[in-house]
């Protein structure tokens, strides 16, 4: 991959623990996965030519690295343009929570504080699966 092109950018959304999303198939995989291990889910709608969702993939994988007992996916918007939709994603980075593919909570935009803020407390239980 050239630095700068589309597939580039892309990759620089996943990586380390964070599963990068570009088909259906993959989603419904990952959250079968999280639901027989009894995992809340960490969702990153984003972008890959966006400016805020590049930055704040960096401060997700290093959360990701941190905390092994939840799964971090993000989904491109632009590999899933329909699906992006069915969430109705307005904008990027979009993050949501998820336990048994449900949405519990979600934020928008790029605050890492916040972001840290809410992972942790799903990490320290103040979330659980039920």
């Amino acid at each position: 991959m050239r630095p700068g092109s589309k597939q580039y950018l892309a990759s620089e959304l996943g990586g380390g623990k964070v599963t990068l999303i570009t088909t259906t198939e993959k989603w419904d995989e990952k959250l079968t996965e999280a639901k027989n291990k009894g995992q809340l889910v960490v969702v990153n709608f984003s972008a890959a030519w966006s400016t805020p969702c590049r930055f704040i993939a960096t401060a997700y994988r290093n959360l990701a690295d941190k905390h092994d007992s939840l799964m971090f996916l993000t989904v491109d918007v632009d590999q899933l343009p329909e699906f992006s939709t069915s969430w109705n994603i307005k904008a990027t980075p979009t993050f949501f929570f998820l336990i048994n593919g449900q949405p519990i909570d979600s934020f928008v935009g790029a605050d890492e504080k916040e972001l840290a803020k809410k992972i942790e407390a799903a990490a320290a239980g103040f979330i659980q699966v039920q």
